[in-house]
């Protein structure tokens, strides 16, 4: 399963999860935003599939902030894991 099904209760389940967590707010710092949200694999889904459905592997982003990360997922994992430290307070 290396694409994602949207549509699987898991995977449905994961997200829903994450925004939980995450009070269904962005958690990059200083932003506010509630609209059109993300849960983002901190550790992509291609290279990680043990970690897939791990909430602690999932944290929520605005499309803004998504877009900056997507890609260079490498660069943000001791940032975005720092912010859901800060989010599980």
């Amino acid at each position: 399963m290396s694409n994602r099904d949207w549509y699987n209760p898991q995977y449905k389940k994961w997200r829903l999860d994450v925004y939980h967590r995450d009070k269904f707010k962005c958690c990059w710092p200083n932003c506010k935003c509630k609209t059109k949200l993300n849960a983002h694999h901190i550790l992509d889904w291609s290279r990680y599939p043990l970690l897939r459905f791990n909430v602690n592997n999932g944290i929520t982003l605005c499309k803004k902030h998504h877009k900056i990360v997507t890609g260079r997922e490498s660069y943000y994992v001791e940032f975005l894991s720092s912010l859901i430290i800060k989010a599980k307070k």
